[in-house]
C-alpha cells in the first residue's frame, strides 16, 4: 500500500530534499504489483497442513505501517493462504494500514470487546501481536477463564514499560513467543524480579523477509515463474536502482545510506544526523552540546517561522502522511525526548571491541557548495555520502523529535544538502535497491529485532547497527556490517565506520553479500513458519 502525492515539495533550502514514494516506478520497471499476488503458502510444509482449515483470532494493538502490526498483516494472510479462516480484533486504527487488511481480505470485526471475546472462543487459536494487547487479554480472560489456553502472545517490545502493562497477565495466557534470544532473557529476569512463574518456556520466533520482498531482492521465493525467476528480479532490481537514484538526484560517485523506521528518540535519528555531519564536514570530535544547542536555538524562532519551515518540508500529505497544515499533532506525542545515556565503564569495556575498523581520519574532504566528495592525498574523487531518512508522516513520530532534526538541520547547511526524506509507505523495495549502506541505531535497550535489518541485508547492504538488543544477534561485526556503541560514544564510531564503508567501495559489497548469505540461511519465510510450528502445536486446540 503507498500514498502517490502529487503536491509534496521535493526540495527545501533548510531541511533536505523530500523523495519518494516509489511504488510507481517498482510497478512499471518491475511489472509487477503487490495487488496482483495470489496464495504464498508452501502446502507441503508443517505449518500449512496444521492450519489448514482451523480458525484464528489475531490482536492487532494499532494499524500503523511500523514492524508490529505489518508482521501481523503478513502472518494473518500468510494464515488466510494456507486455508486458515482469520479475523482481527484491532485495538487502535492508529495509522493507514486498514485499506491493506481489507484489500488482503483480513476481517476485522468491529467491536473490539463482547463480540470479539465470542468469537475468540470459537477460535482454535488466538493470536496477540503485542504488548499492548494485555488489557485484551485481561478482560477476555476474566470474562471467560478457559480461554487462556489458546492464546499465543508474540511479544514484540522489550522496554521495561511493556513488561509492567503486560506483567498482569504474562502467568495467564498459554505461551509467550518472543523475537530475539535477547529479548527473550530480558523479559524472563524481569519475570523473575517480579515473582512471575509463567506456564510455559517462551518460544523465539524471529521474524523473516516476506515473499514479497525476497521476490524483488532476487532471492527465490513462492512468487517466482518462469518469466520472473531469480536471475530476472536481480536484472529488474538493477534498472530499478538505477532509475530511483536517478529521481532522487544521485550520481555514482553517491554512497547513500538509509535508516526507515518511525522518528523518535528511540530510533536514534539524531544522533545518525551527528554521526552524518562529521562525515560531511570532517570534524575531528562530535560536539553533543551543539545538539541540545540546536533545540534552544531553534525554540528563539518565531512559532510562524517555525510553522512555515514546518510546512516547506512536509505539507501536501493526506491521512497516511501528515495533513496539509503540517504535522498531525493531535495525533503524534509531543512528549519532550531523553537523550539515552551509555554507562560509560560499558563503554570503555566496549572500546578495543569498535577499535577494528581502519581509521580514516587521514583523508582529506573537499567541501563545495553543491557537494562534499572524498579525496584521498593523491586529489582522485572517490564516494561521497547522502542520508535518506524515513518514515515522514509515520503516526508513531514523535513530533517534538521531529522538530529537534529539523532544528538541528536548519543550524548545518552543508549537511542538510546531503540529506534526503522519504514518506512512510509499505513499498520499501525501491529504497532498498537505491541504497548503498542501512543504519539501525536504535538506543536503549537497542532493537527487539529489527525486520528492517534483515530486509536490509536481503538486498545485499552492510548494516551499521548499535551493539546491542536483537540487532548485535543478526549483524556479525566485521562479516555482515559494523557495530558501533549505544547513545553519544557511538557517535564518533558510526561516523568513522561510515567514513571507512566510504573509502572502501568492494569490502561494502563484501560484506552486503555475506548478510544477505545470511538471510538466505536463517531469516526467510519458511524459517519463521518452523519455529511458529512448535507454538502451534502447544497451544492450539487440537481437532
Amino acid at each position: 500500500m503507498e500514498e502517490q502525492e502529487p503536491d509534496i515539495p521535493k526540495t527545501n533550502t533548510s531541511y533536505g530534499m523530500l523523495v519518494g514514494p516509489f511504488g510507481s516506478a517498482e510497478d512499471r520497471i518491475l511489472e509487477w504489483s503487490p495487488k496482483i499476488r495470489s496464495g504464498t503458502c508452501d502446502r507441503k510444509r508443517d505449518f500449512a497442513r496444521l492450519v489448514w482449515s482451523r480458525r484464528f483470532l489475531l490482536v492487532f494493538h494499532e494499524l500503523s505501517m511500523t514492524g508490529t502490526p505489518l508482521s501481523m498483516m503478513e502472518l494473518a494472510t500468510e494464515l488466510l493462504s494456507c486455508g486458515a479462516t482469520v479475523s482481527a480484533v484491532v485495538l487502535s486504527k492508529k495509522g493507514g494500514l486498514m485499506p491493506e487488511l481489507t484489500r488482503r481480505k483480513i476481517k476485522v470485526l468491529e467491536d473490539k470487546v463482547d463480540h470479539s471475546f465470542k468469537t475468540a472462543m470459537k477460535q482454535d487459536l488466538v493470536i496477540a501481536g503485542s504488548a499492548v494487547c494485555a488489557s485484551w487479554i485481561d478482560q477476555y480472560i476474566d470474562k471467560f477463564p478457559a480461554g487462556a489456553s489458546q492464546i499465543a502472545w508474540w511479544i514484540m517490545e522489550n522496554r521495561r514499560e511493556y513488561f509492567d502493562r503486560a506483567k498482569v497477565v504474562l502467568d495467564r495466557v498459554k505461551m509467550l513467543a518472543f523475537l530475539s534470544e535477547s529479548q527473550s532473557k530480558q523479559w524472563l529476569e524481569w519475570c523473575e524480579e517480579e515473582k512471575i512463574k509463567l506456564r510455559s518456556q517462551p518460544a523465539v520466533v524471529p521474524l523473516s523477509i516476506n515473499d514479497e520482498l525476497a521476490f524483488v531482492a532476487g532471492i527465490g521465493c513462492s512468487l517466482n515463474t518462469p518469466a520472473s525467476s531469480t536471475e530476472k528480479m536481480l536484472e529488474k532490481r538493477q534498472l530499478l536502482r538505477d532509475a530511483v537514484r536517478k529521481e532522487m538526484g544521485l550520481t555514482d560517485n553517491d554512497m547513500l545510506v538509509i535508516s526507515l523506521s518511525s522518528i523518535n528518540p528511540g530510533k536514534g535519528q539524531l544522533l545518525v544526523l551527528n554521526s552524518a555531519r562529521l562525515v560531511i564536514e570532517e570534524e575531528p570530535r562530535p560536539d553533543n552540546s551543539k545538539i541540545k544547542n540546536s533545540v534552544r536555538k531553534g525554540r528563539v524562532r518565531s512559532a510562524l517561522a517555525k510553522k512555515h519551515h514546518l510546512r516547506a518540508l512536509l505539507q501536501g500529505m493526506n491521512d497516511h502522511g501528515v495533513s496539509s497544515n503540517g504535522f498531525p499533532l493531535s495525533t503524534l506525542s509531543t512528549e519532550s525526548s531523553v537523550y539515552l545515556k551509555e554507562d560509560q565503564k560499558k563503554h570503555l569495556q566496549l572500546h578495543n571491541r569498535f577499535a577494528s575498523v581502519d581509521d580514516t581520519d587521514s583523508l582529506n574532504f573537499n567541501v563545495t557548495h553543491k557537494r562534499k566528495v572524498l579525496v584521498d592525498n593523491g586529489g582522485t574523487v572517490k564516494q561521497s555520502a547522502k542520508f535518506l531518512i524515513g518514515s515522514v508522516g509515520s503516526k508513531s513520530n514523535k513530533v517534538v523529535y521531529v522538530k529537534e532534526l529539523l532544528s538541528f538541520l536548519s543550524q548545518h547547511s552543508n549537511l542538510s544538502k546531503s540529506v534526503l526524506w522519504t514518506p512512510a509507505t509499505t513499498r520499501v523495495a525501491a529504497l532498498y535497491s537505491a541504497a548503498d549502506v542501512y543504519v539501525m541505531n536504535s538506543q536503549g535497550l537497542g532493537e527487539t529485532f529489527g525486520r528492517v535489518t534483515i530486509e536490509a541485508m536481503a538486498f545485499g547492504l552492510p548494516v551499521l547497527g548499535t551493539d546491542a538488543g536483537g540487532t548485535k544477534e543478526i549483524v556479525d561485526h566485521n562479516v555482515t556490517g559494523l557495530l558501533h556503541p549505544l547513545g553519544h560514544p557511538g557517535t564518533q564510531v558510526l561516523a568513522k565506520n561510515l567514513r571507512f564503508l566510504l573509502k572502501n567501495p568492494e569490502l561494502r559489497k563484501q560484506m552486503g553479500l555475506k548478510g544477505r548469505e545470511k538471510v538466505e540461511r536463517m531469516y526467510l519465510k519458511r524459517h519463521m513458519y518452523k519455529k511458529f510450528v512448535d507454538v502451534l502445536l502447544k497451544c492450539m486446540r487440537p481437532k
